[in-house]
């Protein structure tokens, strides 16, 4: 509270302070125009030949004052910030000040014309209005010079010597903010732009000495230490190629966020500085979908999304709320992710989301149905489930009695309760899988298969590692740069596919509405990824020497852990929908019978804590083997198991 009073104050003092230099101006405007007409028209001592009398003198000061205020309030004069004026604000300027001027002249005409006894001249007004504008835009001019000057005094000469690249209005403002705030220490020395015809002049005082591919000379040549991106028009594509032409210069890189961003808090541009982001860096340009479609099919219905609280989960809840459902229920085992989750949709929508969060586990079979039975929801979409590769190899059961189990629970308690779709989160780590994780998911697959059709219609969508999820490596990546090293890669030849979490889950809502029972669909995840060279990129761009600042550890497989993911199985028959990120796929037949029962036996071992952890693995390893006849382990892994 006093903290909110004192900045109120402080802006109040400002506000007073620059009405009263306004005011100012207006009087040494007064006394300019009575001189030029006693120089230039009569002798001064004649001042009543010009009408200008005491009453004269004290009416048109009390009308510039009053249309002063009242111009200046409703023309937002005030709430310019003065100090970081461009030429848009002077511009502003310039027409509060001629609404003032024009304001003035007509109320004196009015005033010249009511009474006899005249108050000025008609030109003397035109004139005093003219000298008041231009003087005013001069006063204006002034504080800004001023204040830069001032600033400039104050830049840090030990600060990070910065390189900018692109000179438009974004480079001009934060080129501003940081005369202004030297405890960033930031001190720009050179900048670079596309456009060659910039070339040798200065923008805000600092030298545009060449185009986006002069960054390594000039990084060079200046001993530059920082290289801000000041573009925020640039796409993901474009930062992606600049971001090249920025390795390998021994300069940390840093970004203004894009123009969809950029206008989204009030901070100043200096604070807007960050760290590139991952899509940034892969050069992904987001998925665009028709919403349309997604909103229309969810809008109205009661939806359940267990797991809501993780990455993926929640990012459902956040995309399904837009789309105005008549209920979303949120089921989360873990307490603060439900809690932050719910408390964001709360505040974004208040009380026009009808929303439901529910701490259950989907282990728990007669949870899961007294919740569908309780909220009769008409679409469920199943994210809950243990992800984490090398954790479930050293605790198989969980992976059994989470993943396959509760993927049965939750489905039969829809079956039981008129589920219309049921929608399985799989992953590419369930096609051949080499580890517990992934054919813990086959067999969520094939538990779905051998229940649709029982009035609930079931369907998977598949899809790879997703940028910013918990868990994954890219995050991992920047962590160990920033604690100095090393960065660990499991295989200099390990490939993964990447996916922004936004678009992963829109094109999985968008699978949902599609969804007719008994399909895999299966997400284009674009190009794969080397992660040896991702890793080398991202140091290159922290200013950081691979091997001399920091060391890049192969740790070797993990255990379960394969080169390369793939998508699908090879007798799924792929086909192509009208979306080209979207293809389906078909599952594989097999004996439901005999899943039971072999599920029942996996039951059985996962639930018997009596047994060593070896015994576990194995006995779980031989079971799954029986179940899934893809499941196989790589080479590295039989040999660890023999040893």
């Amino acid at each position: 509270m006093n903290k909110n009073m004192s900045k109120f104050k402080l802006r109040m003092s400002k506000i007073i302070l620059m009405a009263i230099l306004d005011l100012i101006t207006m009087a040494i405007a007064f006394l300019t125009t009575f001189f030029l007409f006693s120089l230039f028209e009569m002798p001064i001592s004649s001042a009543e030949g010009m009408g200008l009398t005491k009453t004269g003198i004290f009416s048109s000061a009390l009308v510039m004052i009053v249309l002063y205020i009242i111009v200046a309030t409703f023309g937002g004069l005030f709430k310019i910030i003065h100090r970081y004026a461009q030429a848009a604000d002077f511009m502003k300027f310039f027409q509060i000040f001629s609404v003032f001027g024009i304001a003035y002249i007509a109320v004196m005409a009015i005033l010249d014309a009511a009474f006899p006894q005249k108050f000025f001249r008609f030109k003397y007004t035109v004139i005093l209005a003219i000298l008041s504008i231009i003087m005013l835009l001069f006063s204006r001019l002034i504080y800004a010079w001023f204040m830069s000057t001032n600033g400039r005094k104050a830049e840090p000469r030990n600060g990070k010597r910065t390189l900018i690249v692109g000179c438009g209005d974004a480079c001009v403002m934060l080129l501003n903010e940081i005369k202004h705030h030297p405890e960033r220490g930031i001190l720009p020395v050179v900048a670079v732009d596309k456009n060659e015809a910039l070339i040798g002049r200065s923008i805000a005082g600092l030298r545009i000495e060449g185009t986006d591919d002069d960054i390594k000379y000039l990084c060079g040549k200046y001993d530059i230490e920082l290289i801000i991106i000041a573009i925020p028009s640039a796409n993901n594509v474009h930062r992606s190629k600049l971001l090249e032409k920025c390795e390998g210069v021994n300069a940390e890189v840093k970004m203004l966020p894009r123009v969809t961003d950029f206008a989204q808090d009030k901070s100043n541009v200096v604070d807007k500085i960050r760290d590139f982001t991952m899509e940034e860096v892969l050069g992904r340009e987001p998925i665009n979908i028709d919403h349309e479609e997604i909103n229309n099919y969810f809008c109205g219905k009661t939806v359940l999304v267990t797991g809501g609280g993780g990455s993926i989960g929640s990012e459902l809840c956040r995309q399904i709320a837009y789309a105005k459902p008549k209920k979303l229920i949120i089921v989360d085992i873990y307490e603060n992710n439900a809690y932050d989750i719910q408390q964001e949709l709360l505040y974004q929508y208040h009380k026009s989301l009808d929303l439901v969060t529910i701490i259950a586990s989907v282990r728990d079979a007669e949870r899961m149905k007294n919740i569908m039975a309780t909220y009769k929801p008409e679409i469920v979409i199943h994210a809950a489930a243990h992800k984490h590769v090398p954790l479930m190899e050293s605790s198989p059961q969980e992976a059994v009695k989470n993943n396959v189990f509760g993927t049965y629970n939750t489905a039969v308690a829809a079956i039981e309760n008129g589920v219309e779709k049921f929608i399985l989160i799989s992953t590419d780590k369930a096609v051949n899988p080499t580890n517990i994780m992934g054919a813990s998911k086959r067999m969520c697959e094939m538990v779905i298969q051998s229940l649709n059709g029982r009035g609930t219609k079931f369907s998977a969508v598949r899809f790879g590692n997703v940028l910013g999820s918990n868990g994954s490596v890219i995050p991992l990546f920047q962590k160990q740069i920033k604690a100095g090293g090393p960065v660990t890669v499991t295989h200099p030849d390990i490939i993964r596919f990447f996916m922004t979490i936004p678009e992963a889950v829109q094109l999985v809502l968008l699978a949902a509405t599609k969804a007719t029972g008994g399909e895999i669909f299966v997400l284009n995840m674009g190009m794969p990824v080397r992660i040896d060279d991702l890793a080398k990129r991202i140091i290159r761009l922290y200013g950081k020497k691979i091997g001399t600042d920091i060391e890049i550890k192969y740790t070797g497989l993990r255990p379960g852990e394969k080169l390369y993911e793939e998508l699908m199985l090879s007798d799924e028959n792929l086909e192509k929908t009208e979306n080209d990120k979207i293809f389906i796929g078909h599952f594989v037949d097999f004996d439901s019978e005999k899943l039971h029962d072999k599920l029942r036996e996996l039951d059985e071992i996962a639930e018997n804590n009596s047994l060593s952890p070896e015994v576990m693995l194995c006995s779980i390893e031989n079971k799954i083997s029986e179940i899934v006849p893809t499941f196989h382990r790589t080479e590295n892994q039989q040999v660890k198991t023999a040893q």
